[in-house]
């Protein structure tokens, strides 16, 4: 009986896998159920994980910043948000795709929120060391390019 217990702790508490967070990502923004999930998926996510999970809970905690009811409540979300992502670059400043994560939310904010300072220089990163990448992140971070605002036509095409 403790051995279920313990296999059902371990299984409910566990970190999910990149995979599985970089799918849920990408549909986040669909609906707020979609938002919810993803959040939540990333609930237990401290300091001390992964920092490309760290910016993943950030880009979370922006999302669901949206669905606050009371300013005051959006933007105590959201500065929670953007400080973890902040965070994630400072530990791993040479991360593709924390970048990324970074870039999306930023061309995603209102103007007014003030958090747009960076979309140049991640850009950039993302275009000088995408070809170094391979596999899944090679892709994931192709088809961010291809349907981002922040990248022209011709820049698209490098990433095909």
């Amino acid at each position: 009986m403790k051995t279920i217990f313990l296999f059902l702790f371990l299984f409910l508490s566990s970190t999910p896998s990149i995979t599985e967070i970089r799918k849920l990502y990408t549909t986040a923004t669909d609906s707020e159920i979609n938002a919810k999930e993803f959040a939540a998926k990333l609930n237990e996510v401290g300091k001390e994980d992964s920092k490309t999970m760290v910016a993943y809970k950030g880009a979370s905690l922006a999302i669901i910043s949206k669905l606050e009811k009371k300013i005051s409540d959006k933007s105590k979300k959201f500065k929670e948000g953007s400080s973890l992502i902040a965070y994630a670059v400072a530990n791993e400043p040479n991360s593709i795709e924390i970048r990324m994560i970074r870039l999306s939310v930023q061309e995603n904010v209102p103007k007014i929120v003030n958090y747009r300072g960076n979309k140049k220089e991640d850009k950039k990163f993302l275009l000088d060391h995408f070809k170094e990448q391979s596999g899944a992140l090679k892709t994931y971070i192709g088809d961010f390019i291809t349907q981002s605002k922040s990248f022209t036509a011709t820049e698209k095409l490098l990433v095909k």
